[in-house]
């Protein structure tokens, strides 16, 4: 079995490692669609070859080849190492730099089969959320961190380590990271970018796959618990969600989140699936309290935990189609309303890729289908797409179902599929941004998460513990209650955050927190390193998914009416404004969420250790990070985010912010446009 320190020498070559068929007994992605012609092949094969010595090329070319023919995708699944993957205690990694190891780690943690979707093709969520492309590029890259020292940075394209370049000091990044940057001209296509993933030169990143700040489904946990508890406020007037129904689909990597979340709000989950390796995954974990494979058995369990007001998680193994027209049907045929919520989780920033499996056929039939001929695959998709948005409009109008887009391109990829989804104003629906969450990120309040590098669960309970403190303290002096409203709910959250077991992999938490209480959290952690109060560094973060991080009219920015929401200044200089605040790495990418063409994104991460300078750099990031994204959406009208970066503003004289002058008299505009 290899070791850490086997890893951090490089690719096996003399000898190469034995040839290891994929392993049976772990999910593997979908069959990657290309449309390369023959010598687009070769090049492929060409693109891989170069990472080994040409003495090397005739006993790897025809088995690349077959990876190429077999999976539309060269993997070099050869090169995987035997070691457990997994994020293993900072202190073990054979790393030069501290930064260095905390990368590895949190890489490792992406690749762990405890959370990764597709871990033997580097897919930690979303179907095709790449860590890296290819095994010779994580072999690399793991020498490449391990050699680091802390006057160099990395720079990794789309998986590939182009090298160590110098740089200097503590204020430059060790690592800049960039997943699927296209000239725009060629980056709105799927199939463009299916074929640049074919040739081994570009890759989807999602958000937090490619940037190595993925913490297992416990990310989206949090922020599906605050969705649904604050759609149960805005929608049905209720504090409690006891006895109401929440109807959705997707228990895999990200979309594994909702039966965990359901029941912490309290409400009756129903999700959709139809990979049981999935639903065997989250039931084990304690995260989904029961599996149906039968529509009629599960009406009854929906009836019986809807009288009995009972916090439930049920898991449908079968498509979301099917459930929701089954539904449609019991109030046709009864008038019985069972659901009040709803919404979606399939992958369809990929729908013709396995994001989304069509009703008409088993799963097995629809994987073949997907390879040998794609466009009737196609067809069946949409075909599936219009019979979904049917049943739920009937039950929206007629049984008063709540239905919101999830940010994953469900009613976008609807409406291509000619879906009746078009209203008077956009959509029929709203997207979840658009009318539970867009009002909180504009308040600064985001998805902040840290990593305790020991890999020890009392660091992690001690920095929960820290945050709690941070929080009550917050809420004690707090005069505006927007603002003491979201520190209520996240310190619910906090202090029940253990007994959830929420912990898949690293020991890792999530917290919603502004730009102040990120900032006073993350130096309480240094503080606590400092004293030997902790027994290993910290690692902090954010989901792309954030109050700055992205830029995509069809989520994060859903709710910005000045016509900018499709502009990508916010989340790029967020990438550039963190990179030279101390970030100790980087990370900016085309895709993620909505899918390729329709968003622009991007993290970081930042390395605690206890000094001063960590403390220092930690607040000038972390206020800048929410900051700019506050600032923006300020000067698109929003009135939470102009009452948070007054505050911001008279917090620090050194930040100074255009506000918007808003027109109070429309027919100023009413006699001139025309």
């Amino acid at each position: 079995m290899a070791t850490l320190e086997e890893l951090s020498k490089g690719l096996p070559l003399d000898p190469l490692p034995p040839f290891r068929p994929r392993d049976p007994n772990l999910p593997h992605a979908p069959n990657r669609k290309h449309t390369l012609t023959l010598q687009q092949k070769k090049l492929a094969l060409r693109n891989a070859l170069r990472y080994f010595p040409s003495r090397l090329h005739a006993k790897l070319a025809h088995e690349f080849n077959e990876e190429l023919k077999s999976y539309g995708h060269i993997y070099m699944y050869r090169f995987r190492p035997s070691i457990p993957m997994r994020a293993y205690p900072i202190s073990e990694y054979p790393a030069r730099s501290k930064a260095g190891a905390a990368m590895m780690l949190m890489m490792m943690n992406n690749l762990d089969p405890q959370i990764a979707q597709y871990p033997e093709e580097l897919v930690t969520y979303g179907g095709n959320g790449q860590v890296l492309s290819n095994w010779a590029q994580f072999r690399i890259l793991c020498s490449y961190l391990c050699q680091m020292d802390d006057e160099q940075t990395l720079s990794l394209y789309s998986g590939h380590p182009m090298g160590l370049f110098p740089s200097r000091g503590p204020l430059s990044p060790r690592a800049v990271i960039t997943n699927g940057l296209v000239i725009p001209s060629q980056g709105h296509c799927r199939g463009q970018y299916d074929n640049l993933f074919a040739l081994g030169v570009s890759q989807y990143g999602q958000m937090t796959a490619g940037s190595f700040c993925y913490i297992g489904p416990q990310g989206i946990v949090h922020g599906t618990t605050i969705t649904v508890v604050n759609a149960g406020r805005k929608y049905l007037g209720r504090e409690s969600l006891a006895g109401v129904v929440y109807i959705t689909s997707g228990l895999g990597g990200m979309s594994g989140a909702q039966a965990k979340a359901a029941v912490i709000a309290g409400c009756v989950g129903v999700v959709a699936e139809l990979d049981e390796n999935a639903l065997k995954k989250r039931h084990a974990q304690g995260w989904l309290t029961e599996i149906e494979d039968d529509l009629d058995r599960l009406i009854e369990k929906i009836r019986t935990a809807k009288a009995k007001k009972k916090a439930v998680s049920i898991g449908y193994l079968g498509n979301v189609v099917s459930l929701w027209e089954k539904l449609a049907e019991v109030h046709q045929q009864t008038g019985e309303i069972l659901a009040e919520l709803g919404s979606d989780q399939t992958s369809l920033h990929d729908p013709y890729g396995g994001g989304y499996w069509p009703v008409q056929m088993p799963q097995s039939e629809s994987k073949k289908l997907l390879v040998e001929d794609p466009a009737n695959f196609k067809g069946l998709v949409e075909e599936s797409l219009r019979r979904q948005v049917t049943a739920i409009n009937y039950l929206a109008e007629k049984a008063n179902l709540n239905f919101w887009d999830y940010g994953n391109a469900f009613l976008l990829e609807a409406s291509r599929a000619g879906a009746p989804v078009d209203g008077p104003d956009g959509f029929r629906y709203p997207s979840y941004v658009q009318h539970i969450m867009g009002d909180v990120f504009s308040l600064g309040f985001g998805p902040f998460r840290w990593v305790c590098c020991s890999g020890d669960p009392d660091d992690l309970r001690a920095t929960d513990a820290i945050a709690k403190r941070v929080m009550e303290a917050a809420l004690e002096s707090e005069q505006d209650e927007p603002v003491a409203a979201q520190l209520r709910d996240n310190l619910k959250w906090i202090r029940e955050a253990e007994k959830h077991a929420l912990v898949v992999g690293s020991q890792a938490r999530i917290l919603y927190a502004d730009a102040k209480g990120r900032a006073d959290i993350a130096c309480a952690f240094n503080q606590a390193i400092k004293e030997g109060k902790l027994k290993g560094e910290v690692v902090i973060s954010r989901d792309h998914h954030d109050v700055s991080g992205t830029d995509s009219p069809y989520r994060e920015t859903s709710n910005i009416y000045d016509g900018s929401s499709a502009t990508a200044d916010m989340s790029v200089h967020n990438f550039v404004g963190d990179s030279f605040r101390g970030a100790t790495w980087v990370a900016l990418h085309h895709g993620g969420g909505v899918g390729w063409g329709e968003v622009i994104n991007g993290g970081f991460g930042l390395l605690l250790d206890g000094s001063d300078a960590a403390a220092e750099r930690a607040r000038l990031l972390l206020t800048f990070d929410v900051n700019n994204g506050v600032a923006r959406r300020c000067w698109a009208g929003n009135d939470n985010a102009r009452l948070a970066i007054k505050r911001a503003t008279a917090a620090d004289a050194r930040l100074r912010i255009t506000l918007p002058n808003q027109v109070e008299d429309e027919s100023v505009l009413d006699t001139l446009v025309q």
